[in-house]
């Protein structure tokens, strides 16, 4: 079981370590010029199509469930028919959103503030970047179907090139075209339109003989299997938006505290993004596992494998943890090298690490309700964490701590995640094995 886990986790996670780094690198891009306001610019934009694209997360996670039981099931006609309904939502989606960027560009910035410099530098960089909309969800189908499929190497092969390709143009943009976080935003278009391409020469390549799964028409669109799609991705779309609030929240609180603060928790975020898109490679592992193990009616194998994927989460939380109490400054230093960013975040390092051991289990549950689209079970739980749970805590907190108190909300936030959802699994996901 540890080696089953081990090849999908591990190629999960290259995965996904790509996707902080990339934000690291823009980052240390940004923090190294002239002024810090770029740093803040590229926080909002990036807040903005965290809750744009984040928002379409239905389009991976709920993919892979369905694909992972379809394929537990032995059922690789359902298995090519979920591919063909997440890349009709999702191509529909980014054209939508391309369609609509005007008014959602309004009411980004109507809630989300910044000081006059930094809001003018977001706004160009999310008139460029919303033209990668539809590849960018694009590929959120196939990665939850890759995965589903148990192959967590080409997701990970198109990840890489993806943010290798964004690294370099960003370099190029900045570094020989004199741009700025403008320069960030169009290396994120140049990239996803590449990475999609890449998925789709892979799909034919190991997977073109399951074209002849075709539908007739526009039949998909009016069966039962497309209402169920609909329906669970709903769920996992409401609990989405729910922890965008959560995330974008805390942004915007930070923006409200000002450019320094606004700075200090945006570099120190990027070392709890670095953590959950490694711990996310196991919760990614425990979709594919748990889907199939659910689709082929196998309750001991679920069983072992949720215990199996906890032991993993609490040992490798342990040296994120180590490696942020004690490394947290030097990791900073290395995306800035303005002495008041530095100096402010000193009193906050604390946080970082305490993220690892309080997170883990909220990571892994939901990669384990995903594979079972528990999906009902994950957005009523996400909506008591975030409206009873969270904004209360942050309100009665921020007034007494300030900017900890904002910290220990979030604190608050993820450990409830993984309390809730492992309260809640007996019915919710261990009972669909029966």
């Amino acid at each position: 079981m540890n080696k089953r886990i081990l090849a999908l986790a591990i190629p999960n996670i290259v995965t996904n370590i790509a996707i902080p780094l990339l934000g690291m690198v823009d980052m240390g891009l940004m923090g190294h010029l002239e002024s810090s306001v770029y740093v803040g610019a590229v926080a909002l934009g990036t807040t903005i199509f965290s809750f744009i694209f984040w928002s379409f997360g239905f389009l991976r996670m709920g993919t892979s469930g369905f694909t992972a039981q379809a394929l537990g099931a032995r059922n690789l006609r359902e298995s090519m028919h979920t591919l063909y309904r997440a890349l009709l939502v999702a191509f529909g989606s980014g054209l939508a959103i391309i369609a609509l960027q005007l008014p959602l560009e309004t009411a980004a910035f109507s809630l989300i503030k910044g000081s006059a410099e930094v809001e003018d530098l977001a706004r160009e960089y999310f008139r460029i970047r919303v033209y990668a909309a539809p590849p960018t969800l694009c590929l959120y189908a196939f990665t939850g179907w890759f995965i589903g499929m148990q192959n967590a190497r080409i997701p990970m092969v198109v990840s890489i090139s993806v943010n290798v390709m964004n690294i370099l143009f960003s370099l190029l943009f900045i570094q020989f075209a004199g741009m700025k976080s403008d320069g960030i935003a169009l290396a994120n278009i140049v990239s996803q339109y590449a990475g999609l391409l890449l998925a789709v020469i892979f799909f034919y390549r190991y997977y073109g003989k399951l074209l002849r799964y075709k539908l007739t028409g526009l039949r998909m669109q009016i069966t039962a299997d497309m209402r169920k799609f609909l329906k669970v991705n709903a769920d996992i779309f409401i609990r989405t938006i729910c922890l965008i609030v959560a995330l974008s929240f805390f942004t915007l609180q930070s923006a409200k505290a000002g450019d320094t603060l606004l700075a200090v928790n945006s570099l120190l975020f990027q070392l709890f993004y670095f953590f959950s898109y490694f711990i996310d490679g196991f919760a990614y592992a425990a979709e594919a596992l748990v889907g199939k193990s659910i689709g082929a009616g196998d309750g001991l194998q679920l069983r072992k494998t949720v215990r199996r994927l906890f032991r993993w989460g609490f040992f490798l939380s342990i040296p994120f943890t180590l490696l942020y109490f004690f490394g947290g400054a030097f990791i900073l230093g290395l995306l800035t090298h303005h002495a008041d960013v530095l100096n402010a975040a000193v009193p906050y390092l604390f946080w970082a690490g305490v993220v690892p051991l309080v997170s883990f289990s909220a990571f892994l549950w939901d990669g384990i309700y995903v594979g079972a689209t528990a999906s009902a079970a994950m957005r009523n739980a996400m909506i008591i964490i975030t409206f009873v749970i969270f904004l209360p805590s942050y309100y009665l907190l921020e007034p007494l701590l300030g900017n900890h108190g904002l910290w220990l909300a979030m604190m608050i936030f993820l450990a409830s995640r993984g309390i809730l959802l492992g309260a809640m699994s007996k019915k919710a996901v261990f009972s669909l094995s029966l």
